[in-house]
């Protein structure tokens, strides 16, 4: 039988988890969405850094906001599978 870590991580990790992951996520898709149309034509990443600003504490606040409902998505993932494993 599996036994699952109930113990949740603590505030402060959770707040750096999603500073990082806001961060990285906010940077590579608005890299993306920026390079595409623009055709890496000169001054593209002007845009880009721009797109970014705005982008990462939208990021940011949304995550926060849906992280709670992510974990208890795992943890209840984790816990059927345990359970259909035996």
């Amino acid at each position: 039988m599996t036994v699952i870590n109930e113990t949740p991580p603590t505030k402060a990790t959770v707040i750096l988890a999603q500073v990082f992951i806001s961060c990285l996520m906010a940077f590579l898709m608005t890299g993306i969405f920026t390079a595409l149309p623009t055709a890496l034509a000169p001054g593209w990443v002007g845009i880009w850094l721009s797109r970014f600003a705005t982008a990462w504490p939208i990021a940011f606040v949304l995550s926060m906001a849906v992280g709670p409902v992510s974990f208890w998505l795992a943890r209840r993932t984790q816990h059927l599978i345990a359970t259909a494993r035996g």
